[in-house]
């Protein structure tokens, strides 16, 4: 019996102070992680998809430049690849 008498006064404030602040932090950032993007997000990606569609067609018109200019150009790349790597591979 004399357990209980000593656990009545931490149990009492635990529930009473840690509980509520605990439910309300869990839940806050429940909210926060269910909301999504913000619309500055939003446009920041939207920003970085068209910068990177771009560039994907700068590559592309590189490629066939290259293609006609020099036909070769895709081996030569490659073999470079290899002979710059090193020998622990």
């Amino acid at each position: 019996m004399e357990f209980w008498k000593f656990m009545f006064v931490p149990t009492i404030l635990f529930l009473v102070i840690v509980v509520p602040m605990w439910l309300t932090m869990h839940y806050r950032s429940v909210n926060r992680a269910s909301r999504g993007l913000t619309r500055e997000d939003r446009e920041t990606v939207e920003h970085m998809l068209v910068t990177v569609d771009k560039l994907t067609d700068r590559i592309e018109a590189l490629e066939s430049i290259l293609d006609v200019d020099h036909s070769e150009w895709r081996g030569q790349v490659k073999r470079q690849g290899r002979e710059q790597r090193p020998t622990g591979e």
